[in-house]
């Protein structure tokens, strides 16, 4: 999902010290404080009447981002977002909250519901006008989307000796990282914890537009989740490329192993390439992309449900997709958003979103596996 450049830019620009591009409704004595927000008025449209998740999709977010300059040297700063959703069997998400210190230099250091470490790579791809964002998921992957009850430590010129290399470390306590509801949450041996940590590094290649960047996040408990992932983004004349790999491992598989079972492993592996050119017009600009995910697990078939002996293909997620994004100006965009569904009725991709209901039929499966058009248009501020 393409995402909103206002929240992109807060957080980093908090890391540095500096205002945001967002409304600023207080700036006095060292403190500021800003307010930003969107309306996403989105629908998907398919060509089946039970496609799952078609129909309305708007959303409505409101955010707060503030700074208090302590020293010279010193900033503290802090994050509020909220989301609310209007389509069917909407559910409202704090998104972002927490509050942290930076030390310029030194780096700055934050706790509250924020990004996972992971999403630093992830977010290379996620910039298609509405899908994408598929890496970004913590029932896959550990700390690679929004996490609640997280400390990281962000480092930004590696001390400010080398322009454009990151760093960043996190310790999750009791996060959205292992306890979810794609993993296995039967006790074993009495020890179950959600803790998770992890550390990425990216650089930003001189002036060539060239950014590289690797990670590994891990949880605690008996889980023992893990990820690894590394990306390349190019970012130059209006051309962007990007291309991530991300790969995990659960032990004791999915949530269907039971306290008994020893289920093999669950593992992962996706692959994430996108490519956008940017067009400016005497009004606006327009940004057509392409970009090909898929994402598989290792043996689908042991992690079937019982009884489904149709399950053989292993893909969870695999698709193309075309896009376009017309800018008006900073403020209202237009999207259109083509996802060209490659998945098989025999892939797990299609048949476990389905394993809710006690029974399912032919015409459910093959509905998983068709297209979807996603037709949006974005006000922010």
């Amino acid at each position: 999902m393409k995402r909103n450049l206002l929240a992109i830019a807060i957080p980093a620009l908090l890391v540095a010290g500096t205002a945001s591009a967002s409304i600023e409704v207080w700036n006095k004595d060292g403190n500021k404080v800003d307010f930003y927000g969107r309306v996403y008025a989105l629908n998907y449209i398919t060509d089946r009447d039970n496609q799952t998740g078609e129909g309305d999709k708007t959303t409505a977010r409101l955010g707060m981002s503030g700074q208090t300059q302590v020293t010279e040297n010193i900033t503290g700063y802090g994050r509020w977002e909220y989301e609310a959703k209007t389509g069917s069997n909407a559910e409202n998400e704090t998104r972002y909250a927490y509050a942290g210190m930076n030390f310029g230099d030194l780096g700055s250091f934050d706790y509250g519901r924020n990004d996972g470490v992971l999403k630093t790579l992830t977010s290379y791809t996620d910039v298609l006008p509405e899908f994408g964002g598929d890496a970004s998921d913590n029932d896959l992957y550990a700390l690679s989307a929004r996490t609640k009850a997280v400390a990281t430590y962000r480092n930004s010129d590696f001390f400010g000796l080398v322009n454009g290399l990151r760093f960043a470390v996190q310790y999750a306590d009791n996060g959205d990282n292992s306890s979810t509801s794609y993993f296995n949450k039967h006790d074993r041996d009495g020890h179950d914890s959600a803790e998770a940590w992890g550390s990425v590094v990216d650089w930003d290649v001189l002036d060539t537009g060239l950014s590289i960047g690797a990670g590994y996040a891990q949880t605690g408990g008996h889980k023992d989740a893990k990820a690894w992932s590394a990306g390349v983004k190019y970012d130059n004349n209006n051309l962007y490329l990007a291309a991530l790999y991300i790969q995990g491992k659960q032990k004791y598989g999915w949530d269907n192993a039971s306290a008994t079972h020893s289920a093999d492993d669950l593992k992962t592996k996706g692959y994430e390439v996108v490519a956008q050119y940017g067009i400016d017009f005497d009004i606006g600009r327009l940004t057509p992309s392409v970009a090909y995910i898929q994402h598989r697990v290792q043996d689908a078939s042991s992690y079937s449900r019982s009884g489904d002996a149709g399950l053989k293909g292993n893909d969870l997620i695999k698709y193309v997709d075309v896009g376009l994004t017309y800018d008006f100006n900073k403020n209202l965009q237009a999207i259109l958003d083509y996802k060209i569904n490659l998945l098989d009725k025999d892939d797990i991709g299609a048949r476990r979103a389905l394993y809710g209901d006690s029974q399912f039929g032919g015409s459910q499966i093959k509905a998983t596996t068709k297209d979807t058009v996603a037709l949006g248009l974005i006000y922010q501020f």
